[in-house]
């Protein structure tokens, strides 16, 4: 099984960015808590991080018959018909993963364009929505599989 995390815009700066909303975890953090969650999965997993729409389009294409992709699209979100377009075009099947619970936020926080193409959507849980993530994909992948 093979898995990309795919972090947009901002979430470079994690840890010290507004650490009241977003937590204190750096994405290296972030990241390396997720390689162990995978190992003990089996699951082979790539990071991709980028503050530029067309670099989070072009990772989705790389990736998109993987098995799937555990996204935070942060601000594009809200904003990036082309992201959504983009995970629409793919077989692989997406998490949209949010730190902090989007739905609890400004108004305009509270409209995604990738959940509506996305499998599911985990938010408000920091860190740990994208361990949740993972194992949302597991279940399906093994659950998708011939016995």
């Amino acid at each position: 099984m093979r898995v990309l995390v795919l972090n947009g815009p901002n979430l470079n700066l994690l840890g010290s960015r507004e650490p009241e909303i977003y937590g204190h975890e750096t994405l290296a953090d972030i990241e390396e808590g997720m390689r162990g969650h995978a190992e003990g999965l089996d699951i082979e997993i790539e990071f991709v991080q980028s503050n530029h729409e067309g670099g989070l389009i072009d990772a989705i294409h790389d990736h998109r018959d993987w098995d799937g992709i555990i996204l935070n699209p942060a601000g594009y979100s809200h904003t990036s018909i082309a992201l959504a377009d983009a995970i629409a075009g793919a077989s692989a099947p997406v998490v949209e993963v949010h730190l902090s619970n989007v739905h609890k936020r400004e108004a305009f926080r509270q409209h995604s364009y990738v959940s509506a193409v996305a499998w599911g959507q985990v938010v408000g849980f920091g860190y740990r929505g994208y361990h949740a993530a993972l194992d949302l994909l597991h279940s399906r992948y093994h659950a998708e599989q011939p016995a």
